[in-house]
């Protein structure tokens, strides 16, 4: 496998959801001699604008945050029936980051107000009608825990903080500054992925045991990468270009790249998401 060597200079966070052209890619994975291939290739966006931020709600089916006629609204996917919905009534402001909540059909986001207010919602799944999650809390992105717990980054100044949510206490307790916008729970723990801002600008890759709230450092992100995507709880991708870089917690203390979407015509990878069973990827980037 090819080392990776990083040239590329630090990307600023940005708590503006920028509208760039982007879509929304799934492939089929599977371990590869090479690391990872990616086959059967799909567009499921399939738009003009903004199409980004997807999360799988089951194996076969996934939400993103997509340009609906100029405002940004939830979008559902089914890969089997190639069916998309919009699952939330229109709003005055757009809807990003869609994920649904563990055990129920309903769907959270971020909505982002005209006026700059940010607030997590809960959307119905039948009705499409919403509901202010927690007052008061200008929210950027977050990951559910389970239905009560969520992980989140919250506006402070020209940074972020790491907020924990607990929606039966409707509190909100902070527990670090300066940290970035890659959030998720880690498949088969108890613990919760987040990072941090170091001394050098860049981001660090940490655990938190939602049992003992232990933090642990795991890796640093490379230079200029925000994102980042949990395969399994020992391995953690990331993308940059139109290469995919790995790092497996139990191997050398490296990024590893593993496959190229050079083939595929993409470039700019940005975001990923991972199907529960760790058979499908969802890949944001832009049309070649």
């Amino acid at each position: 496998m090819k080392k990776l060597l990083f040239l590329f200079i630090i990307l600023t966070s940005s708590f503006i959801f920028a509208q760039e052209n982007t879509e929304v890619y799934v492939f089929d994975i599977r371990p590869a001699y090479e690391g990872l291939e990616l086959i059967n290739p799909r567009n499921i966006s399939n738009n003009e604008g903004y199409d980004n931020q997807p999360s799988f709600i089951s194996n076969e089916a996934l939400v993103f945050a997509g340009n609906n006629e100029g405002q940004t609204d939830i979008s559902e996917y089914n890969l089997n029936s190639k069916l998309q919905t919009w699952i939330n009534k229109k709003t005055e402001g757009g809807e990003y980051s869609p994920q649904k909540f563990p055990s129920s059909n309903d769907v959270a986001s971020v909505r982002l107000d005209k006026d700059g207010l940010q607030r997590l919602y809960r959307y119905n799944s039948q009705t499409g009608s919403s509901s202010e999650l927690i007052k008061n809390l200008q929210v950027a992105y977050f990951a559910f825990y389970n239905d009560q717990k969520i992980l989140s980054t919250v506006l402070d100044g020209d940074s972020m903080d790491l907020v924990l949510i607990d929606l039966s206490s409707k509190t909100a307790d902070t527990i670090f500054r300066n940290a970035g916008r890659s959030l998720q729970k880690v498949p088969k723990t108890n613990s919760m992925s987040y990072s941090l801002v170091n001394e050098e600008g860049n981001l660090d890759v940490y655990l938190l045991d939602m049992d003992s709230y232990e933090s642990f450092f795991v890796t640093e992100l490379p230079i200029g990468i925000q994102d980042c995507v949990w395969i399994n709880d020992t391995q953690i991708l990331v993308g940059s270009g139109n290469k995919l870089y790995m790092y497996d917690t139990l191997g050398e203390p490296e990024w590893t790249r593993v496959a190229s979407l050079e083939e595929y015509g993409i470039k700019n990878i940005s975001r990923m998401a991972i199907s529960p069973d760790g058979k499908k990827l969802a890949v944001v980037a832009q049309p070649m």
